[in-house]
């Protein structure tokens, strides 16, 4: 005869922590008014039995699930890539799983689409990372009821916004290749209708005035090593450019690129910054000078924001701004003699 083994219940984690399932409740949903000891005990009884809640119940229960909604772009940049994967990391240490809604474009109605899906299966909260203009009336649209947090949208609607100080970043590094000698630096912009592209090229010029410094026209792009390159190859066949400051490190890569089969050498004729810190930027030839944002720190701010909002039923007027670091390799030195 096979023996049939059940499962544990919430009651078996009350039993064993010599506790109320109220109070187990509580600790899976990171009540607040649960005391350390208490809370430890718990935790100690969940880790013995191997307790895994119950998601479904609980969505009938609470007319809420153990799932957070997550609106992000169908992309592999690695900025939005690093955040949804740190963000699933983060929401699985607090008992939360996260269900994604992919978009191929950030328009206003497929977003409104991917919010009404995740809506239907009664997630607890939304995060969105949708850092584009014509993405922002689709979360206005929302009722305020409904948790929500923003990752780099309208910096002019600071409501439950967790982002990356751009501008501090381009500024960063902006003023590292001013201070390596350059008279002035080119900057390769990423789309003019995101957020984190405006701030980027606002930090750049911003350091380019406190510097003194000629602000050169804005190379536009996208954020692709194929739109890098074809901007490098014009900036190859400039001879008086001598810094230029990536919006992100895949333009960088193009830049290289079309520098290097132009004869133009990095950093000994022209110096280049980028911005991300993609995983394969020290292996640059050379290896590349970039601003880093600290991913797992806005998911988890982002998290801890959202959680928040749960807990207290209502949207907070939040914005935490994380600032990036620069990190310095081989791809700037001072401009040719």
């Amino acid at each position: 005869m096979v023996k049939l083994v059940r499962d544990p219940a919430m009651t078996d984690v009350a039993r064993l922590a010599g506790v109320s399932h109220q109070t187990v409740s509580r600790v899976l949903n990171d009540h607040p008014n649960v005391r350390a000891q208490t809370r430890l005990r718990v935790q100690a009884a969940i880790a013995e039995l191997g307790y895994r809640p119950n998601r479904a119940a609980r969505a009938l229960a609470t007319g809420t699930s153990q799932v957070i909604g997550l609106i992000s772009r169908s992309s592999t940049l690695y900025g939005p890539a690093a955040t949804v994967a740190a963000l699933a990391e983060a929401a699985l240490r607090h008992g939360f799983a996260v269900n994604v809604e992919s978009v191929r474009t950030l328009g206003r109605r497929p977003v409104a689409d991917a919010i009404g899906r995740l809506l239907d299966q009664r997630v607890a909260g939304l995060v969105a990372i949708v850092p584009v203009e014509s993405a922002s009336g689709a979360l206005d649209d929302l009722p305020a009821d409904i948790p929500l947090v923003s990752v780099d949208g309208d910096p002019s609607s600071p409501t439950g916004l967790v982002t990356v100080d751009q501008a501090a970043g381009a500024y960063a590094a902006t003023a590292h290749l001013l201070a390596a000698g350059h008279r002035t630096v080119w900057h390769v912009s990423g789309p003019d209708d995101w957020f984190d592209s405006q701030g980027r090229v606002a930090g750049w010029q911003r350091a380019l005035r406190d510097a003194g410094a000629e602000i050169p026209p804005v190379m536009p792009a996208d954020w692709s090593a194929a739109a890098g390159y074809r901007t490098g190859q014009i900036l190859a066949r400039m001879t008086g450019v001598t810094a230029v400051f990536a919006a992100n490190d895949h333009l960088a890569l193009g830049i290289l690129r079309a520098l290097h089969e132009a004869g133009r050498r990095v950093p000994d004729d022209i110096s280049l910054v980028g911005f991300d810190d993609v995983p394969e930027a020290a292996y640059y030839i050379p290896p590349l000078t970039t601003v880093r944002p600290d991913f797992y720190a806005v998911a988890t701010a982002c998290l801890d924001l959202l959680l928040a909002q749960i807990r207290s039923g209502e949207r907070l007027a939040d914005c935490r701004t994380l600032t990036p670091a620069l990190i310095t390799r081989d791809s700037v030195a001072p401009p040719p003699s």
